[in-house]
């Protein structure tokens, strides 16, 4: 009978071989990688600390005094546009917390306005109609290749060429559009359209929260809403909110009086011609970015679409979009972010934004340095944010099973 083969052994640990692993690890370029950094970080920390200290004695040499008290002083100087009141009698805080809510609102605007045409002028530069994409295209060209501060300048130009207010052009008593503005009825309870807005940004980002936990987890979660409950919900929850508001139906429509409108909503010529000079440069490359975007789906899966019925709108939203928004956010995200830094040229045409009101406030109170911070931390605040934001939102919107292979 011939003998059982004896089961292998396994060597014992050579104590070198762990020695030398050790000594591996120190040599890895992963280690190398941490100590580069920070050593890099080090440096950059002592030489902005000894650049620091080299301004604060310069300045206490010539007798200027340093620090963040100032913010609390008195401002001494007016804002012509404000989203609440401010005087002269408010402090500088107060007048940094101004310029902070102008950038804001006149960056919102031009973000909506500069996605909403990209969108539209990117689907249309893949338009089989010819007019249709050789417009687009002459679109995109002119406002790419043109100096955004020249757009924005040319705007505020065309802005002063409109009848005065006696003559503007205007719809009933809806709207009036002269060389003062836009003047726009309003409802008169503002408390109550602000509550509803909320409950209506509230009520979408619930319906998107849901339908994508019931996609991720389909066995432990409910169903996902259909789309009457989605409406249904977009709809009835503002509604609830406005109906506990009182219901108010009163609109507060503009008026001549002298030479100038009251009432409604007043958006000046700076802040129009502002918001078209960033939504309208940004959107050229938001088209471009949406082309590509689209261009970049297999045409396999354009025809696998077609192929179970869906045509048009269908087929984009349902098959080309959710995979094209994987190539669009990440650039469109920059884009974002360069509107906002770009809202620094209203200073131009003498919108109040934050860089603007930020002379103000050096020319008012000496404190450059410290003004200057602000106003970098402010913008450097604003950035991280957008793209944390769009972070989040490309996270939801990838694709996992093809992130996992």
């Amino acid at each position: 009978m011939p003998p059982r083969p004896q089961p292998s052994q396994a060597p014992p640990p050579d104590p070198g071989r762990a020695a030398a692993a050790k000594v591996k690890f120190w040599r890895s370029t992963r280690c190398r990688a941490w100590i580069y950094q920070i050593v890099a970080l080090t440096l950059t920390l002592v030489i902005l600390f000894a650049m620091f200290g080299n301004a604060s004695h310069a300045l206490a040499l010539r007798g200027i005094r340093t620090g963040f008290g100032f913010l609390s002083h008195e401002a001494g100087f007016s804002i012509s546009e404000a989203l609440w009141p401010f005087s002269s009698t408010n402090s500088f805080f107060a007048a940094f917390l101004v310029g902070l809510a102008n950038t804001l609102w006149i960056s919102a605007v031009g973000i909506v306005g500069a996605t909403i045409l990209g969108v539209i002028l990117g689907i249309a530069r893949l338009s089989s109609n010819w007019l249709v994409a050789r417009i687009s295209l002459v679109y995109v060209e002119i406002f790419r290749n043109t100096p955004q501060l020249i757009q924005i300048i040319f705007w505020y130009a065309l802005m002063s060429t409109l009848p005065a207010n006696r003559h503007a052009w205007h719809v009933s008593n809806w709207l009036y559009l002269g060389n003062r503005g836009l003047q726009l009825a309003w409802p008169a309870d503002r408390a109550a359209l602000a509550a509803s807005v909320a409950a209506l940004c509230l009520a979408v980002a619930a319906c998107i929260l849901w339908s994508r936990r019931a996609a991720k987890h389909p066995a432990a979660r409910p169903k996902a809403p259909s789309l009457w409950i989605k409406a249904l919900a977009i709809v009835g929850i503002p509604l609830a909110v406005w109906l506990i508001a009182g219901a108010p139906t009163a609109m507060d429509f503009p008026r001549l009086h002298g030479f100038n409108f009251r009432g409604g909503l007043a958006l000046s010529p700076e802040f129009l011609a502002l918001a078209l000079g960033l939504s309208l440069y940004i959107a050229a490359y938001v088209a471009e970015i949406v082309r590509a975007g689209i261009q970049s789906v297999g045409r396999g899966q354009v025809e696998a679409g077609r192929a179970i019925g869906l045509r048009g709108f269908e087929l984009l939203r349902r098959i080309v979009l959710p995979q094209a928004l994987r190539v669009i956010v990440p650039p469109v995200t920059a884009q974002y972010i360069s509107l906002v830094k770009n809202s620094s040229l209203g200073v131009a045409i003498g919108y109040p934004e934050l860089f603007n009101i930020t002379n103000s406030v050096i020319v008012a109170s000496g404190h450059t340095l410290e003004c200057v911070l602000i106003m970098g931390a402010v913008y450097l605040a604003i950035s991280l944010a957008i793209a944390a934001v769009m972070n989040v939102y490309n996270h939801t919107i990838a694709i996992k099973g093809a992130a996992a292979s």
